[in-house]
């Protein structure tokens, strides 16, 4: 089987992906008898096509060496990608733009039109599933495309999928989760001493933070994920303001130095218990699974009814596994039982 896919957005997720997509064709192709031929790529300055299929390895090159579509073949300008769908024959869209939560950008815009007309999609953006998660899950139900955004929980740490594919029968009771390296990276500098700004100033020189950290840092970027998941396993249909967020502004060296003499350290934790929802600095004991997730790291802890407690964590300093992520969730669409 070979799929034609879009690209939506060129950072370095997607990269990423076209990387993955270059090295693993044969793989891919030998362990599931399936390839992906991308044959349009969008950045911010617009649209390029190929129906022949771009060289994944070459468009990355180009990326590089600071190309953007507009210096692509097959360039058509700055035109939706919605329009070029059908007429392109693409059966799948691999979004990752930018992160909109005000509005969900054209990543939303996108992911609507894509489902409405059939086609799948795999989002690593998470600002349409935290913006309109029941609407989309409706479109693609009512015309039959795949929706799977595993990659924006978490990059590469399957949360989604252990909870879908793998508790079959079974009911989350609890859920408890580290899910932002930013904000574990701060507080693990403070640990050594440092202060919040200038714990905040070197994650930002090292590119950990962005220039405005305020959706890490104000636990909002932990909400969206927790909302993903709580959606997604928990049976519930919530919205952000269901999530009661604080973020770790308040947390002080001398705070972080007073719980550890104690045996304890304090984490930004996202925790969902019988409907109660919320994103917080948590002071645990040094012993505890989360208390153990350190500066890169991220992991969740699912009490369940039938398959005991879960623990798992992920190390992840760089996009591989988020793009990683994308590239399971399209397998799992095209070679899904029943799918021609």
């Amino acid at each position: 089987m070979l799929v034609n896919a879009a690209l939506m957005g060129l950072g370095n997720v997607n990269r990423n992906l076209l990387t993955i997509l270059a090295n693993k064709a044969d793989r891919l192709q030998r362990d599931h008898g399936i390839g992906f031929r991308i044959v349009l790529i969008a950045d911010s300055r617009g649209v390029a096509v190929d129906p022949a299929g771009f060289d994944p390895a070459e468009v990355v090159a180009r990326k590089a060496a600071g190309a953007t579509t507009r210096d692509f073949a097959g360039y058509r300008g700055a035109i939706p990608v919605e329009s070029l769908l059908t007429s392109e024959g693409i059966a799948l869209v691999f979004e990752a733009s930018p992160v909109d939560l005000r509005t969900g950008g054209p990543g939303l815009a996108l992911t609507r039109a894509a489902l409405q007309q059939g086609v799948s999609v795999v989002l690593a953006n998470k600002g349409p599933v935290v913006l309109a998660f029941r609407e989309l899950h409706a479109m693609a139900a009512q015309t039959g495309a795949g929706l799977k955004y595993s990659a924006t929980v978490c990059g590469g740490l399957p949360v989604l999928n252990i909870g879908r594919r793998d508790m079959i029968a079974g009911d989350i009771l609890r859920l408890r989760g580290v899910f932002n390296a930013t904000s574990n990276f701060i507080l693990d500098e403070m640990a050594a001493g440092v202060s919040y700004h200038e714990a905040l100033a070197e994650a930002q020189r090292r590119g950990i933070a962005e220039a405005d950290p305020s959706l890490d840092v104000d636990g909002w970027d932990t909400a969206n994920k927790l909302l993903i998941i709580v959606n997604s396993l928990l049976g519930a249909d919530i919205s952000l303001r269901d999530i009661a967020v604080t973020g770790i502004a308040g947390v002080t060296p001398e705070m972080i130095a007073a719980e550890a003499a104690r045996g304890h350290v304090i984490k930004l934790v996202a925790s969902a218990e019988a409907g109660r929802y919320a994103v917080a600095p948590m002071v645990l004991p040094d012993a505890d699974f989360l208390a153990q997730c350190k500066g890169w790291e991220m992991g969740v802890e699912m009490h369940t009814d039938i398959y005991g407690i879960n623990y798992h964590k992920l190390w992840e300093r760089e996009p591989t596994p988020t793009a990683a992520s994308m590239l399971r969730d399209a397998v799992h669409i095209f070679t899904a039982p029943g799918r021609a």
